[in-house]
């Protein structure tokens, strides 16, 4: 039986998760929801508190994974972090959006990868 979509979705977060752990995050939070939206991670890089959107596609047929980000999900994210720090009265000065692609089996992260402030 084919997995469900967010049974799916939760197996790649996770393997995200784990990856960007190894790179230094420290990942504090996952499946962040609102009624803006959702941040599939957040967690810190250093001092830069860092919302991560993760992406994952099979193969390229679908176009690369990153190209699902677009510019009214960007916003729909920004929108949604900035809800996320004013709950937690946190400093909107070190933030970041990155953007995990996960295409196959191979994980690319693109650090800061689209702004709005």
């Amino acid at each position: 039986m084919a997995e469900n979509k967010r049974a799916l979705g939760s197996r790649y977060e996770k393997l995200a998760a784990d990856y960007l752990s190894s790179q230094g995050y420290d990942i504090f939070c996952m499946n962040f929801s609102c009624r803006l939206g959702e941040i599939d991670i957040i967690g810190m890089d250093g001092s830069v508190l860092c919302f991560i959107e993760v992406k994952y596609r099979r193969d390229l047929g679908g176009g690369f994974p990153g190209e699902a980000v677009t510019y009214m999900k960007q916003q729909k994210i920004i929108r949604t972090s900035e809800y996320y720090m004013m709950i937690h009265n946190l400093s909107a000065a070190d933030r970041r959006y990155d953007v995990v692609e996960i295409l196959g089996d191979q994980i690319r992260l693109t650090k800061n990868a689209f702004g709005g402030f």
